[in-house]
């Protein structure tokens, strides 16, 4: 098969290209930076530079593909993080109209579902209504839920402070993923023979705030570390004096405010998956590691 993987060498596409081509697949990589190129063709793939946001050049990378892995890279810096995705996907959109693309795998997120009430994610329920309203393309959504690295952010907090803290907390369920389990379950679908309109949702590990704590206090060598539980205010306030931009405080307040009220997993919960390879106890010898060297 031809397939097209979008996100460069990211934690994702890296190790999706990676297998795609192990098992023979003739991969191409996009990236919007000439740089990597070199690693790109080392990898044994094929290299497209350009950006997602440029239809035409998509057009023209999308040609002759048999599957697409399409993601939509962090752009923080966005005046409007919304108005971003839409845009993205509407790349997306025409693209694969336009090359005839069969099978298109989007990375979304859980909490996709929700029309509103999920911060940055109504960036990603927006680009599944556009990619979904396409014809004669077969969709699968990828609903991964709270990555693994994503809890770097509290390292430093946790090296000041001693403990962990958002507005999300204490026996808030927490449910993770590896972009390794991702890039497995990404692999699978864009090779698979009959590949159906679906959602996929895609976890690793199940651990409340608490038991995080737990388990990154032992770690670290800090066996007492908690995490506490702020409003939304005072988080707010914090991101406002750390710089950054109103809207984009405003959406993670949002999103962390929907995983505390359990909101932004309604929907996993009523299709909950089987969990992936990469439990929390693996990830932390990591997050151990970069805590040490940092």
């Amino acid at each position: 098969m031809k397939i097209i993987v979008t996100g460069s060498l990211g934690n994702i596409s890296k190790p999706l290209a990676s297998e795609l081509i192990r098992q023979g697949h003739d991969v191409a990589i996009i990236s919007s930076q000439a740089a990597k190129q070199q690693d790109i063709e080392a990898l044994g793939a094929k290299a497209a530079i350009g950006s997602v946001e440029d239809a035409a050049f998509l057009t023209a990378a999308f040609a002759g593909a048999d599957a697409v892995y399409a993601m939509t890279p962090p752009n923080y810096a966005a005046s409007d993080l919304i108005g971003y995705y839409r845009h993205v996907a509407l790349a997306y959109a025409k693209a694969a109209k336009a090359a005839n693309v069969p099978h298109l795998v989007y990375l979304s997120s859980y909490g996709a579902d929700l029309e509103k009430g999920s911060g940055i994610i109504g960036g990603s329920h927006q680009a599944e209504g556009i990619l979904t309203a396409l014809d004669n393309i077969t969709i699968t959504l990828l609903r991964p839920g709270y990555f693994y690295y994503n809890l770097y952010q509290f390292t430093g907090m946790i090296k000041a402070q001693d403990f962990m803290g958002s507005n999300y907390g204490g026996e808030d369920k927490l449910v993770m993923v590896s972009p390794l389990d991702i890039a497995a379950a990404a692999a699978e679908e864009l090779t698979n023979a009959t590949p159906q309109n679906k959602v996929r949702y895609i976890a690793s590990d199940e651990k409340t705030c608490n038991e995080v704590a737990r388990i990154i206090g032992e770690a670290i060598g800090k066996p007492d570390l908690t995490w506490l539980t702020f409003t939304d205010e005072q988080v707010k306030n914090n991101l406002l004096e750390h710089g950054m931009p109103p809207a984009a405080a405003g959406l993670l307040v949002e999103l962390n405010a929907a995983i505390h009220s359990g909101l932004l997993a309604s929907d996993y919960e009523k299709h909950p998956p089987a969990l992936g390879k990469v439990k929390l106890q693996d990830f932390v010898k990591e997050f151990a590691a970069a805590y040490q060297q940092g």
